[in-house]
């Protein structure tokens, strides 16, 4: 599996020319503001489970009861309310096909979004019409999560997710009045010359935000080894000049922190993918706010607190939400227990300075 990168790679002159023309460009159409986006999971079950990278397509066959793979409600919304006090934005709810019963998901979407006090992203496959009204007063934008689209390439590693639904998603849905975004997974098997087909895609769709992960590796799939930074942030520069204002999230890892620096520079608006929970109030957290000081960008989130609970009014976000007394107490027991963790944390952390 991969090694852990331990410092920040150097592009060679060529790269470096084209990462110096993408950051520039960023610059004209963006303030420096970086944040980063935290995916909320719904669960750990997919119903279809075959796309060659995914962790789902792993344990699929290990889950006997897909009812018990998925999160509570009380966890994902204690979840939310951390996106808010510490500064992180919701890069998208999402969770594989055949994960909870419709209203159940039409309500978990109306309270992310109440506790966040904002409409959110969900990618959650192919949305039919009736699920994309109902959506709609709690949600600004779809994510349909194309992977690659080398059209080949996405056959063997999505074969039961082709990615002509998801087109069709996006022309009933952009009347309706959503954004859109995709996702890519960088580390698949495409070459350098696949970037037409994602600029055809691009200009086709006409898209607001599109999500480039750098693959990590799963045990037991094909896949042993994640992309070169430099393939990375190739891909990122490319796709920053040839579309100005487009979003670009990068999803990363923790083993990956020192690419971040060198990504943002390539053009990002932000990143993703990080264990934020687990990472927040640790040596690692600080290296993620020193990379992006390293890319003489404006951090707008936080990895790190000396008190975690003066960060937000918890109880005035969670009382926005819909919710009964009891639910109420529930998600806080859920919060309380993130927030004693990082608040331990933040007491080792800073004393050592």
């Amino acid at each position: 599996m991969d090694k852990i990168i331990t410092k920040t790679p150097v592009p060679d002159k060529e790269l470096a020319e084209l990462i110096s023309k993408a950051g520039s460009i960023y610059k004209k159409n963006f303030d420096g503001n970086i944040w980063f986006g935290r995916c909320i999971f719904l669960s750990w079950y997919c119903d279809r489970g075959t796309c060659t990278f995914c962790f789902r397509s792993v344990q699929k066959h290990r889950i006997k009861h897909p009812e018990k793979a998925r999160r509570s409600m009380y966890s994902i919304l204690a979840e939310a309310m951390m996106i808010k006090g510490f500064g992180w934005r919701i890069e998208f709810l999402t969770g594989g096909y055949g994960i909870r019963e419709d209203d159940e998901l039409i309500r978990i979407v109306k309270l992310v979004s109440q506790i966040l006090d904002e409409p959110i992203w969900v990618n959650l496959g192919e949305i039919g019409t009736s699920m994309l009204k109902s959506f709609k007063p709690y949600t600004q934008g779809i994510i349909s999560s194309i992977e690659t689209v080398n059209p080949t390439l996405h056959k063997k590693v999505c074969p039961d997710k082709p990615i002509e639904p998801f087109e069709d998603m996006m022309k009933e849905s952009k009347p309706m009045g959503f954004k859109h975004g995709m996702t890519i997974i960088i580390g698949l098997g495409e070459t350098r010359d696949d970037f037409k087909y994602l600029k055809i895609f691009l200009e086709k769709h006409n898209l607001d935000r599109i999500t480039i992960y750098a693959l990590r590796p799963v045990a037991n799939t094909p896949f042993e080894n994640g992309p070169d930074s430099l393939d990375v942030a190739w891909w990122i520069a490319n796709t920053r000049i040839h579309f100005p204002k487009i979003e670009i999230i990068v999803g990363t890892a923790q083993y990956r922190i020192p690419e971040i620096s060198l990504v943002l520079k390539a053009g990002a608006n932000a990143i993703t993918k990080l264990p934020a929970s687990k990472m927040f109030n640790t040596q690692d957290g600080l290296e993620v706010e020193k990379q992006v000081k390293l890319a003489n960008r404006n951090f707008v989130s936080r990895f790190s607190a000396k008190d975690v609970y003066k960060l937000a009014d918890w109880d005035s976000m969670l009382n926005r939400a819909d919710l009964s007394d009891e639910e109420k107490i529930q998600v806080k027991k859920v919060l309380d227990q993130y927030l004693s963790s990082m608040q331990k944390k933040a007491e080792t952390l800073f004393s050592k300075k």
